[in-house]
């Protein structure tokens, strides 16, 4: 019997403990309102966009569906990450100061299967209710007899989940070096703030005011995950990049269209498993009851 037991603890947190722990991940944040909330804002924004007739507008050029998920995309890349560094700041810190963290650690679960379960499951919930708000407005633009562009829906749906992956990296990484729910909750919305602030219209102010090279100026653009994810979403409808002005040369120059996208997705995604790897690292060598 002592063997036996001894096996089954060597054995569980192999892919049985990760799939567990994201189940129990999926079933625990399903039940919570944060999710019932995110979910409700989301999806109910696209349809409230698409019952407004915004696919009926002409703006810069833009119609039908293709207005539609520009100005979606757009509203999701201010909303998205904010929600994700609130909610996930203080899911780690959360869970030692509740005492549950403990009480999950009893389990014989690995440490790193809890940790990667947990951010798995925080994932797939993030990035499903954009999803399915992103199907219903190709179902809605079907409907009304547009003309559906599914590949920029397909690529959407892959820029919100290597923007989500990135904030959800940043987010548990932030969780596991605070020691408070309001520091983690502080740190998160400065880290925002900071992004935020660095998009292109201030960047420029600071080119003009400073005179610095304006290649380095869109270097520091384009490796802020926001602009990052900004760009790429017009770049898929307006190729030569019209928006952006003069910046649009030494993108287009450098990336093309197509290796800007890939830039876009591969970007964020590794940036976020770089801070989580940093976060499970920080979070396994620290006191965790």
């Amino acid at each position: 019997m002592p063997a036996s037991g001894q096996n089954t603890i060597v054995t569980y947190p192999g892919g049985g403990g990760l799939a567990l722990s994201i189940r129990l991940e999926l079933q625990e944040s399903m039940r919570s309102r944060w999710f019932h909330f995110y979910a409700a804002v989301f999806f109910g924004l696209m349809v409230l966009l698409a019952l407004t007739g915004i696919s009926e507008s002409r703006v810069l050029g833009f119609t039908g569906l293709s207005r539609l998920l520009v100005t979606y995309i757009q509203i999701t890349m201010a909303v998205l990450p904010l929600f994700i560094l609130v909610t996930t700041a203080r899911s780690l810190v959360g869970d030692r100061e509740a005492g549950s963290l403990e009480y999950m650690l009893a389990f014989p679960i690995g440490l790193g299967a809890w940790f990667w379960g947990k951010f798995l499951g925080r994932l797939v919930l993030t990035v499903a209710p954009v999803a399915a708000a992103l199907l219903f407005a190709a179902l809605y633009g079907l409907a009304l007899g547009h003309g559906v562009p599914w590949i920029h829906v397909a690529l959407y749906s892959a820029l919100v989940t290597a923007l989500a992956a990135c904030f959800l990296g940043l987010g548990f990484f932030l969780s596991g070096m605070s020691r408070s729910t309001e520091i983690a909750l502080g740190i998160s919305l400065m880290v925002w703030l900071t992004m935020a602030a660095l998009l292109d219209l201030l960047l420029l102010s600071v080119l003009i005011k400073t005179q610095i090279h304006p290649d380095l100026v869109v270097a520091i653009a384009l490796a802020n995950p926001l602009q990052t994810f900004r760009t790429a979403s017009m770049i898929l409808f307006d190729p030569q990049l019209i928006l952006l002005g003069p910046a649009s040369y030494v993108i287009l120059d450098t990336f093309g269209v197509t290796g800007y996208v890939v830039w876009a997705l591969v970007w964020p995604t590794a940036l976020g498993l770089a801070f989580a790897l940093l976060g499970y690292w920080r979070f396994s060598r620290g006191d965790l009851v």
